[in-house]
């Protein structure tokens, strides 16, 4: 056995797989959340695709919105992706993506629909038509490094204050003295 500076090898960080991390965040929930620049962060639903589109760019995440379906404001061509953990739900790493918006003219259309319809939720009617004509398809391709992950996280929380609105209680209930009639003589109501 010799001394040799060169066999020995010199711990380091241990290595991530960002592509499989990307693979196994996103395919095992059906919620991320989207980071548009100067337009907040939005939750939705998507289906997560690992042949990518048909343009081969690989693993890509399906995104509907439009009337019916979840609301979403302006795409640009990058956007960041955020993604949780599902045995937390918390912050699991965050990739910036590309953003590619499908019309039904275009030939990747179809393929998308074909994605997205078998994991559609309680879809009432036709959603391929609905979709059709009045909703979005985005192609969400990660690309480069990850923004946060594991080893670089964010210091903050990423907490919000909730905004203000407007009370949920539809109108005012009377104060009744002893209480309501039928709780208090435990009989239904008549």
């Amino acid at each position: 056995m010799t001394d040799d500076a060169s066999t020995q090898v010199t711990p380091g960080a241990p290595t991530t797989n960002v592509t499989r991390l990307i693979h196994e965040a996103a395919s095992k929930s059906g919620l991320l959340w989207i980071r548009v620049p100067g337009a907040g962060t939005h939750p939705v639903w998507h289906v997560w695709h690992d042949d990518g589109d048909e343009r081969g760019t690989g693993p890509a995440a399906y995104v509907v919105s439009g009337p019916g379906e979840q609301s979403l404001p302006w795409l640009p061509d990058e956007v960041e992706l955020v993604l949780r953990s599902k045995d937390s739900g918390g912050l699991l790493l965050s990739v910036r993506a590309t953003s590619r918006e499908l019309t039904p003219a275009d030939e990747d259309w179809d393929a998308a629909v074909q994605v997205l319809r078998p994991e559609r939720l309680n879809a009432v009617g036709d959603v391929a038509q609905r979709w059709a004509q009045g909703c979005t398809i985005h192609v969400l391709t990660p690309h480069g490094r990850l923004v946060h992950g594991p080893g670089a996280y964010p210091s903050d929380s990423g907490s919000m204050s909730v905004p203000s609105g407007p009370g949920t209680t539809a109108r005012w209930r009377p104060w009744h003295w002893r209480g309501r009639a039928g709780a208090r003589r435990n009989t239904p109501p008549a």
